[in-house]
């Protein structure tokens, strides 16, 4: 193991996963943005990173912001509110973020299918 690496049980941490998963789902429910189950797994596991940064401090790697240039400003602000639960979390994380729901507003799906 690395010296720089943390070991973590992330075991501790899969409540605060779970609720932030499924409040992030109702968030987007009531943009009517439904993700399918491939794009819902990689929501969780990019949620249950940001919640562990949130406890370890662990910095981003440098984010090139122009990058996300066409992300919409309405998937950028869901997550910059998701971010903002996270007061110890980077703004950058937002862009990072915003690429998942972006991508699940692309979605031709009915609330039967993708809820």
């Amino acid at each position: 193991m690395d010296s720089n690496t943390l070991d973590i049980n992330e075991e501790l941490f899969t409540e605060e996963v779970d609720s932030t998963f499924n409040k992030v789902i109702s968030i987007l429910r009531a943009e009517n943005i439904f993700p399918d189950s491939v794009q819902k797994q990689m929501l969780f596991s990019h949620l249950k990173a940001m919640v562990i940064r949130s406890h370890t401090h662990e910095s981003l790697p440098e984010v090139e912001i122009e990058m996300f240039d066409e992300i919409s400003k309405s998937s950028h602000k869901l997550a910059e509110d998701v971010v903002s639960l996270f007061p110890t979390l980077a703004y950058e994380e937002s862009y990072l973020l915003s690429v998942h729901f972006e991508v699940a507003k692309e979605n031709e799906l009915t609330e039967e299918l993708g809820a």
